[in-house]
């Protein structure tokens, strides 16, 4: 890691020097980044998607000196234990992450972390399920392994696979630790570029993960789940005119066989996961570009203009002229 980086890590922040002094947690965001309505609903913290703005990965490190309260999110996070160690409560559990210790936390899960020390440092690495790429879980599909089964949930939002964090421990090989401190270096050092250098680095970590935390036994290939593979992937790349009778066709199956397999497989429909897609496509051109709402849902491949509304609050909390 980058010796200026890492000393700038070690820095005591106005908040943490106010927790040093008083021993309690001292809030760090604005009201904004806290869902309100959601807050209430379940009754403690939810983390809004405030955070990517401009951005699609949000870094930050996490201070030190009180204990940070039980939250929830509507992202994905790891907490990577650059130096010391740390506890976590992760739903009733208690975790503990000691230097180099990767956890990552599912969308919904819920968790608090006890005070760090003046040696702690504890990266927060946040990002949002588009960020996994169907084509990354099609090249992975061969691998008998648990996180594979847990980014696939995430793409497919698989309500009957259910897992809200896993933990990797430090190995001997350096390799996932090394890419976690250039994916670092990266974000603080904002040179030309870095968010895509930071959103491949975080392609190669998820398969250095993949490669490092093989599950023990023999892989059984299923063949519904590679049909169900090779739909999602069709998804993601045509989005905007695929339909369940062309990808049938294509595939030579009967339209109804496929529907009943592809469900079966993502615990979700067909129309249910493409309108997802065509959702996170909406949100990526809402965010960056100046397009008309109508616009946008004519290149997602939306007519309707009421569902189009409903349906985009119902998955990013929030309605598109707050992400524009």
């Amino acid at each position: 890691m980058n010796t200026r980086i890492l000393n700038a890590l070690k820095q005591t922040t106005l908040i943490e020097e106010k927790q040093k002094a008083s021993h309690c947690f001292v809030e760090d965001m604005p009201p904004y980044a806290i869902n309100q309505e959601l807050s209430l609903k379940e009754h403690g913290r939810v983390l809004s998607n405030y955070f990517f703005k401009n951005k699609d990965i949000y870094i930050s490190r996490h201070n030190r000196y009180a204990d940070y309260p039980t939250h929830t999110h509507t992202f994905l996070e790891m907490n990577y234990m650059l130096q010391g160690h740390a506890t976590e409560i992760v739903d009733d559990k208690k975790i503990t992450l000691n230097t180099g210790d990767l956890l990552l936390l599912d969308e919904g899960s819920t968790h608090s972390i006890k005070a760090l020390g003046d040696n702690d440092l504890l990266i927060n690495i946040l990002f949002r399920t588009k960020n996994i790429s169907i084509n990354l879980l099609n090249d992975l599909r061969r691998s008998n392994n648990i996180f594979y089964d847990f980014l696939l949930s995430q793409v497919i939002e698989d309500s009957n696979h259910k897992r809200d964090y896993l933990v990797f421990t430090k190995k001997r090989n350096n390799e996932v630790q090394e890419t976690l401190d250039r994916i670092i270096d990266e974000y603080y050092l904002k040179r030309d570029f870095s968010n895509s250098i930071i959103k491949s680095y975080l392609s190669i970590l998820l398969v250095q993960l993949v490669r490092e935390y093989p599950l023990n036994g023999p892989h059984q290939e299923n063949k519904s789940s590679l049909l169900a593979i090779k739909v999602l992937k069709a998804i993601a790349e045509e989005y905007k005119t695929v339909s369940l009778e062309e990808l049938a066709n294509r595939y030579n199956y009967n339209k109804n066989y496929l529907s009943n397999i592809f469900k079966s497989e993502v615990g979700q429909t067909f129309s249910e996961v493409l309108t997802r897609q065509r959702l996170i496509q909406a949100h990526t051109l809402i965010a960056s570009t100046s397009l008309p709402i109508a616009t946008i849902m004519e290149q997602v491949g939306i007519k309707n203009k009421t569902f189009f509304y409903q349906k985009y609050k119902n998955y990013y909390k929030t309605l598109p002229s707050t992400d524009r």
